[in-house]
């Protein structure tokens, strides 16, 4: 009980405006590691933006994939920090987020998408690209950028027909990341 206590009373020095006491807060709950993941959880849903993205922090340094669904929701998050932390975090899960993330690609809401071909670009795994290269045809050009970028660092040659074909997307961002992305596969 005293541990759990402890536990929360770090989660709180989210709160401190000070990015150092932040960071340190992190690195002492990872150093907890899986004791502390299911605090980490419930922190998700804080009121406070800071202590969500530094429960988002702390999981992605824990690794524990109990977490993996509880950050793909928090995926949806109002705040971007927030959004994009919980991304990177999920790109440090490694192949346990791989299969949650790819159907987050179908997830109804663009920040869960685009989230979710983010973190698939950053953990590497080929079995994303399929997926991937079908997301480029997406509504939102946040998702179609993140899913450029994706395909950028999964390195598959596969992936460079449709990359080229989002060269000539309505938008300036989206065909900017694409031709970094080509010049990557090629």
């Amino acid at each position: 009980m005293e541990k759990e206590e402890n536990i929360k009373r770090l989660i709180q020095n989210f709160k401190d405006n000070d990015d150092h006491v932040r960071r340190q807060t992190s690195e002492l709950l990872e150093e907890i590691g899986e004791p502390a993941v299911d605090e980490l959880i419930q922190a998700l849903e804080d009121e406070d933006r800071n202590v969500r993205r530094g429960a988002a922090l702390a999981l992605g340094e824990i690794k524990d994939e109990k977490a993996i669904n509880p950050l793909i929701k928090t995926l949806n998050d109002e705040n971007k920090w927030v959004r994009r932390q919980v991304s990177g975090s999920l790109g440090n899960m490694g192949d346990a987020a791989v299969d949650p993330l790819v159907d987050a690609l179908n997830h109804p809401n663009w920040r869960v998408r685009g989230g979710a071909a983010w973190a698939l670009g950053k953990i590497g795994n080929k079995k994303a690209v399929e997926p991937l290269i079908q997301a480029l045809d997406d509504e939102s050009g946040f998702v179609r950028s993140g899913t450029a970028w994706a395909l950028g660092q999964l390195g598959d040659k596969q992936a460079i027909e449709p990359l080229n074909k989002i060269t000539d997307d309505k938008s300036t961002f989206v065909r900017k990341v694409a031709k970094v992305s080509l010049k990557r596969l090629e």
